[in-house]
């Protein structure tokens, strides 16, 4: 059995109306081989799809967009799960300050 993990990318939606907002999820999966990761992870991903009423009445819906990632990692002591680099833009000189 090896280990896989997997990027999932749900879109949020209110009253039906995209709302520009994602959620984008790291899940672990267990199986022989990538192509029975992806379809678990498929599966799960599909099932987490959720539709709730918020404390104004607006229907929010988590619609599954992509598994945009799937990759076998080795589960040692220490091992490097996820990494990213942000890039920020600097601003050249504040509108106002103190």
């Amino acid at each position: 059995m090896k280990t896989f993990i997997a990027q999932i990318i749900y879109q949020i939606d209110c009253d039906g109306t995209p709302t520009n907002q994602y959620e984008e999820e790291w899940r672990l999966y267990y199986a022989d081989d990538m192509d029975i990761a992806l379809q678990k992870a498929r599966v799960s991903a599909t099932y987490e799809e959720e539709i709730l009423i918020d404390r104004h009445g607006r229907s929010i819906s988590w619609k599954l967009v992509a598994v945009k990632d799937m990759q076998e990692v080795q589960l040692d002591n220490g091992a490097l799960l996820f990494s990213t680099i942000k890039e920020v833009e600097p601003i050249a000189a504040p509108v106002w300050s103190i």
